[in-house]
């Protein structure tokens, strides 16, 4: 496991720059789940690495700002029974939501008006809708 994690073609994170550590594991699993560190919790220094471009960096620290702790982002996989499940597992995640941070942002919304046509078609709807609700209504000569 000890290999780069590519996140895009332009993105990718050396493995020392990558920290596991492994813990104990909750859920199903046995006897044997009291005696193995199957948890793993991976993290990445974001704001100090110096694989990711100034630019990028900016943009990746603004959007997963809810995520990190001190410039460090954590992930933790305890799914699988097995840790090297668990490591790839980890990885996985690590990388979909970097590649997430690091995508363009989306264009700007260009604001448009109401055609005259739909304005037309929206009062017309309108008055219709009130001819019924005045045709139901019981008039004073009943």
């Amino acid at each position: 496991m000890a290999d780069d994690l590519t996140v895009t073609r332009l993105l990718v994170i050396p493995a020392s720059e990558l920290h596991e550590r492994f813990s104990r594991s909750s859920g199903p699993g046995g006897q044997h789940v009291n005696t193995t560190d199957s948890r793993v919790e991976l993290s990445f220094d974001l704001a100090n690495s110096p694989s990711v471009p100034e630019w990028l960096r900016t943009r990746m620290l603004d959007r997963l700002s809810t995520r990190l702790v001190d410039g460090v982002l954590t992930i933790a996989a305890s799914e699988h029974r097995a840790q090297l499940q668990n490591r790839a597992a980890a990885r996985e995640r690590l990388a979909a939501l970097l590649r997430e941070a690091a995508a363009a942002p989306p264009p700007a919304r260009r604001p448009t008006k109401p055609s005259r046509g739909a304005k037309e078609r929206r009062i017309s709807a309108k008055k219709r809708r009130g001819v019924t609700k005045r045709n139901r209504r019981a008039s004073p000569d009943d």
